[in-house]
């Protein structure tokens, strides 16, 4: 089980900040983690494993807008979470 208000408390910029686009990917990753676990233990869960895809490819997309915006952060967030990154978007 993930502790949500850690996980929030941890990543927020301000108090009241619990929808920002980091605590938003630093939640999916902790749920991402939380599954993975469950579904090494569970092959068979066919459900739980099209629910990770789902939180894979959302987290991707704020990944990948924050690496469009806030550069540094993205950098920043990836090194903590230990997430790996793809090449970057050169524009």
């Amino acid at each position: 089980m993930i502790d949500k208000k850690a996980t929030v408390q941890t990543h927020a910029k301000h108090e009241k900040d619990t929808g920002s686009t980091v605590v938003q990917i630093a939640l999916l990753t902790a749920r991402i983690n939380n599954l993975s676990v469950h579904l090494s233990a569970n092959k068979k869960d066919k459900h739980g494993q099209r629910g990770l895809q789902l939180m894979n490819g959302q987290r991707r997309r704020l990944l990948k807008y924050l690496e469009r915006t806030n550069y540094d952060g993205y950098i920043a967030l990836t090194d903590q979470l230990k997430i790996r990154r793809g090449q970057r978007i050169v524009r």
